[in-house]
């Protein structure tokens, strides 16, 4: 028995590189955190284990265990719940060149974040891939 086996074209992906240093910040589950003030992105999820946000570095909570030193990428196309491979077209190359990533979505985009001494890295992998990454 044989397979066909498709193989679909992830499209060129348009990355920017947001200005501000982030922080990955863990709280106990339940914890109440005001929400970050309005900018370019945070993230905030409330867990069964724990509760994590995602927001520029100069408004991490006090109180949170703090991973400081994340830069962060936004894919600038929308696409389809359906199109497969988006984001994988991004983790895939950063992974081959060593470099960890913190990724997570919104219901338009992709977001993933590297440590500050990985973005120049990243972006040549990025580009390599053959994305369009701006800075």
């Amino acid at each position: 028995m044989s397979f066909l086996r498709m193989t679909q074209t992830v499209p060129t992906l348009t990355l920017s590189l947001l200005a501000s240093p982030y922080a990955i910040c863990r709280l106990p589950a339940g914890t109440s955190v005001p929400a970050p003030a309005p900018g370019a992105f945070s993230l905030l999820v409330q867990a069964v284990e724990e509760t994590t946000l995602v927001c520029p570095h100069d408004q991490a909570p006090v109180a949170a265990e703090v991973d400081a030193g994340w830069r962060c990428f936004r894919i600038e196309q929308s696409f389809d719940f359906s199109v497969p491979g988006i984001l994988a077209s991004v983790l895939s190359p950063l992974a081959k060149a060593g470099i960890g990533i913190f990724a997570t979505s919104t219901f338009s985009t992709d977001y993933v974040l590297v440590k500050e001494q990985d973005v120049g890295r990243a972006m040549e992998a990025l580009r390599a891939a053959g994305h369009q990454v701006g800075d």
